[in-house]
């Protein structure tokens, strides 16, 4: 099978990011029968899928124009097409996250929706960031796919309801989670790079934007802090809320990623998660899989596979989050009860499973089945 992959957004920081990689790092890896051509914009390394670009089942297309000028040129004039860019026929193509894109229909394609938030709470959104989502036009690039990917039953159940989508359409693929490799003496390097105390900071690891609630999470911890929590809050991540977010205890070390970020999640008391709106969650998954705890808001994505290894609190709630902060700062039982069925809670989400069932519904999509070797 040839599969094209509009893959604009392996540069950037963001989740969508981390999923484009990690899917698409294992398609290539499980599937060698496959080709993979992979269209990304500008002319800068890519030092984030080296070795997807090395294996010999994918080819890269490059175009001189940079990622934001190609998202205008395809919102406004519908040009140039992917299928074009890509270069070669393919049998299916992968858009990996509703962005601006110009889709010519010469090869059917399967669109990943992570989420709807910015539909219907557009209030947590900033006005380019809504401009960006109009331009993009999710609801129409998710009318023509021919079929759609999402990572939970929730999301599926969404467009259902507000867009009337044909259930048949829509295949649930649970994200992956890569745990990594590093000993205890790694980790304490990094972090004492970091300047941070394992077992002596809650992390928070994500965009710091109005739907992740950084600024309740903050509020949280200095009313914790307050009340003798001994431990340091550390945002790794970044966004326009950032500088509300200074005071005292609390430490912003911007956007992290592979081994950093790994030792982060391993030497953490435990994850704060306090997204308003979610769609996955993987960070709660990926702190979970090192057998670090983690305080959550309690939504619907979040099933009760979770439970024994998480606290959960209600949305917005600063004074429970607080309480949670506290209970786990001074009950190591709790922490250690938590810490232990963490990763069971979590078991058998893997990026290679994700990649199996995607390639699946690519296979359909294309009207070659479930033949791996299509």
């Amino acid at each position: 099978m040839r599969v094209g992959v509009d893959a604009r957004s392996v540069t950037g920081p963001r989740g969508v990011t981390r999923y484009t990689i990690e899917l698409l790092r294992a398609l290539v890896g499980g599937f060698p029968d496959d080709r993979f051509v992979v269209f990304v914009p500008g002319r800068g390394e890519l030092p984030a899928i080296a070795d997807v670009c090395a294996a010999p089942n994918v080819a890269v297309r490059r175009y001189p124009l940079p990622s934001r000028l190609l998202f205008g040129s395809a919102a406004i004039v519908r040009r140039p097409h992917l299928e074009r860019l890509l270069g070669e026929t393919v049998d299916v193509v992968w858009v990996p996250a509703p962005a601006p894109v110009a889709l010519s229909g010469r090869a059917p394609y399967v669109l990943t929706l992570h989420d709807v938030t910015w539909e219907a709470n557009p209030r947590f959104f900033t006005p380019y960031e809504r401009m960006w989502h109009k331009l993009a036009r999710p609801r129409a690039l998710a009318d023509r796919a021919r079929s759609l990917i999402v990572p939970g039953e929730v999301v599926r159940d969404e467009l259902v309801a507000h867009w009337a989508v044909d259930p048949a359409r829509i295949h649930v693929v649970p994200e992956g989670v890569r745990t990594g490799s590093a000993g205890d003496a790694d980790v304490r390097a990094r972090l004492s790079q970091l300047g941070v105390r394992p077992g002596g900071f809650l992390l928070v690891s994500g965009a710091l934007e109005p739907r992740k609630a950084p600024e309740v999470i903050a509020r949280a911890f200095a009313r914790a802090r307050q009340q003798g929590l001994d431990s340091e809050l550390v945002f790794a991540g970044d966004g326009r809320l950032a500088a509300q977010l200074r005071q005292p205890g609390v430490r912003l070390l911007g956007w992290r990623d592979g081994a950093t970020l790994d030792a982060l999640y391993r030497g953490a008391l435990a994850l704060v998660f306090g997204s308003r709106l979610e769609g996955f969650g993987l960070p709660v998954y990926e702190a979970l899989a090192r057998g670090t705890p983690a305080i959550i808001s309690d939504l619907p994505v979040f099933g009760d596979e979770l439970s024994p290894g998480v606290l959960r609190v209600a949305v917005d709630d600063e004074l429970g989050l607080s309480e949670a902060m506290l209970r786990l700062g001074s009950d190591t039982a709790l922490r250690a009860r938590l810490a232990a069925a963490a990763p069971t809670a979590v078991a058998g989400l893997t990026w290679e499973a994700a990649a199996s069932t995607t390639r699946a519904v690519l296979a359909e999509a294309a009207g070659l089945g479930r033949d791996r070797h299509a």
